[in-house]
């Protein structure tokens, strides 16, 4: 028997609910302090739901995982990077990534769990790996007509700039509260935060110049 198109949206919903419910907690408690009561309670589902959609709480964060990712990539592919400007895109997907830190304070917390965790669930996520391939093969197509125009240099690795990339973004946020003690600066103004911004972007695109 085939579910109603109304039941197969309550099942929808329920388990965005859910996924939604567990980003907040997984990324404020991390894998080992979150509970799935209270995930459930912010859900406003039935605990047995969580184990019906996700099978286990390692199941759930690996979906939560999942779906970050989702959307990270998703949104990177609403830029149309491909059919602009080398530069021009190269600068939009740097801004991009950095605002996405702005946007998206959980992913780094989310991260940062999952890394404590040695990767086990992104290692074993067919689906984050294919998610990450398309945007290695956009970079890769920017790269290439770069250097052909002369834009860019043509000794750079796709992968290891997207590194750089993250990795100059995720490192100011992940430290910018230890940073400012340390340098007596605000760097969580958005003053600060904007001159950074503008750093990074100079940054990239000044190791690109041929």
């Amino acid at each position: 028997m085939t579910a109603s198109p109304q039941r197969t949206r309550n099942r929808e919903r329920t388990r965005q609910q859910i996924l939604d419910a567990a980003t907040v907690e997984f990324a404020a408690k991390g894998l080992e302090g979150a509970r799935t009561d209270e995930i459930a309670r912010r859900a406003g589902a039935n605990k047995r739901m969580i184990y019906h959609y996700f099978a286990s709480k390692d199941g759930l964060f690996q979906a939560v995982l999942e779906e970050t990712y989702a959307n990270i990539r998703g949104a990177e592919n609403a830029l149309r990077l491909a059919s602009r400007d080398p530069v021009e895109a190269m600068s939009q997907l740097v801004a991009f990534s950095f605002d996405w830190f702005v946007d998206h304070p959980e992913f780094i917390s989310l991260l940062n769990e999952e890394n404590l965790h040695r990767a086990e669930h992104v290692r074993s996520s067919t689906q984050v790996q294919a998610l990450n391939m398309p945007l290695v093969d956009t970079i890769s197509s920017l790269l290439r007509r770069g250097a052909e125009s002369g834009q860019f240099r043509g000794d750079v690795d796709p992968v290891e700039l997207y590194i750089s990339i993250a990795g100059v973004s995720y490192f100011y946020f992940s430290n910018r509260l230890t940073l400012s003690a340390i340098f007596g600066r605000n760097l969580t103004s958005p003053e600060e935060t904007a001159k950074r911004r503008e750093h990074v972007v100079d940054v990239i695109l000044g190791y690109l110049r041929p």
